[in-house]
């Protein structure tokens, strides 16, 4: 790919939420629709599904999802999950901005889930998100940010900044109010990953309203779009999958996920050019995102 040509890393969030969303991922990946996915590692579908997900990494990058939102903790986290089992984001937010959280308590709750992350796939996550953008909280966000730069120093993570432009937001956004929130809620999130020498993303589109009525084709295509964004490294997410009685009972987006699904592997060339990864190798991290940011990309 022309360093003219930035790339987008269509990534597929939630693999391991259920049965159905990992095979949907899975059969994405194989047909190299998507860049990358990002996984969670503390629900029950992990062990399982973790050793397929591991035989696509030459077609895709593979990311941790973390997770402070669906299920239970890795391990005990009285300050947040006192009960065993993680709250609504509503309450993580509340106890992210009112300072409840014990910090030591946050990060070794990403220890754990980084360390559930590399005994399975056997190597570091490629990028690291968060489901409902949890790891851009404050106080989460400083422990990951912390544990990252610490861990990793030969491979560093991309670490997802879901920043939406304010131009795209008020012109194309199709979830305005949730891509407003996200982007309050990330304030100081880039500029503390910067000082610890983590890369960055640095353009991020794919907030949805998760409307079934409204195609999902037109919504990726313009997320994709190449003309009015140049940034050299642009992330959109989307959430794909099959709907089962398993995704039904942990999250609400359901049919929708099949229709981003079949959209996604209908599109082609020229309105969905996507970075795959260059290197096939398997026994170390992929891809050098600073260099991808800095322009220097292959498709």
């Amino acid at each position: 790919m022309s360093p003219l040509v930035p790339p987008r890393v269509l990534n597929a969030d939630d693999y391991a939420m259920s049965a159905g969303v990992s095979r949907g991922i899975e059969q994405l990946a194989a047909a190299r629709k998507i860049s990358g996915t990002s996984a969670f590692v503390t629900l029950p579908r992990w062990q399982e599904d973790a050793p397929r997900i591991r035989e696509l990494r030459g077609h895709i990058a593979i990311g941790l999802h973390l997770n402070l939102t669906v299920g239970s903790p890795a391990g005990p986290f009285a300050s947040l999950a006192p009960g065993g089992a993680f709250p609504a984001l509503s309450d993580v937010i509340r106890a992210t901005v009112l300072r409840k959280l014990v910090p030591g308590e946050v990060r070794d709750e990403i220890k754990r889930q980084l360390d559930l992350f590399e005994t399975a796939l056997g190597h570091p996550p490629d990028h690291i998100d968060g489901h409902q953008h949890v790891h851009v909280l404050p106080i989460v966000r400083n422990q990951l940010i912390a544990e990252v730069a610490a861990r990793y120093h030969d491979h560093r993570p991309l670490m997802r900044d879901p920043t939406e432009g304010l131009a795209h937001i008020a012109t194309r956004s199709p979830a305005k109010g949730k891509a407003l929130i996200v982007r309050a809620l990330a304030q100081g999130f880039r500029s503390l990953a910067r000082r610890h020498g983590l890369p960055l993303n640095t353009s991020f589109s794919g907030f949805s309203a998760f409307d079934t009525e409204r195609p999902f084709r037109a919504e990726m295509i313009d997320a994709l779009d190449r003309r009015q964004d140049t940034a050299p490294l642009k992330v959109v997410m989307c959430h794909p999958g099959f709907p089962d009685a398993e995704l039904a009972a942990l999250d609400p987006i359901t049919a929708r996920r099949q229709q981003e699904y079949d959209a996604l592997m209908q599109l082609g060339p020229p309105e969905a050019v996507i970075w795959h990864p260059a290197d096939t190798r398997v026994d170390r991290p992929i891809p050098a995102w600073a260099a991808m940011a800095d322009g220097r990309a292959t498709a």
